[in-house]
């Protein structure tokens, strides 16, 4: 990946932004000179380290979203198909207790005491 690079790139040079920064005040506490380098006094390069590793944080989320969206995506499917069977099997109880079938075909355990209980779908059933 190619991003990996660019946000190591970030960091470094946020770091060094920051180093620079640190050389700078220090100077301007300990002397009467006022140093800037390019225009850019203490302040402004403490302003782009900030910068810098807030596009590394940002790029490093994007890279984790992006990675992990297909297994997210299908766990939010499963979740939804669950619910659906289960809300289905409501339906069919619902609609067997209105035509008097509440005994074996209803819920399954031949007792007529609801529907069949659905067992959940999640993170423990996936090896």
């Amino acid at each position: 990946m190619l991003i990996l690079p660019l946000i190591d790139l970030l960091i470094l040079a946020g770091t060094g932004m920051l180093t620079i920064g640190f050389v700078l005040k220090a100077v301007a506490v300990t002397t009467r000179y006022s140093p800037v380098i390019l225009g850019f006094s203490s302040i402004d390069f403490l302003l782009m380290t900030g910068i810098c590793w807030g596009f590394a944080l940002t790029l490093a989320a994007r890279s984790w979203v992006r990675l992990n969206e297909p297994r997210l995506l299908a766990l939010k499917r499963e979740q939804m198909q669950a619910r659906a069977r289960a809300q289905a099997q409501e339906i069919d109880y619902a609609n067997s207790l209105e035509n008097g079938e509440a005994g074996a075909n209803a819920g399954g355990n031949g007792k007529g005491a609801g529907p069949r209980p659905v067992a959940p779908v999640g993170l423990a059933e996936r090896p």
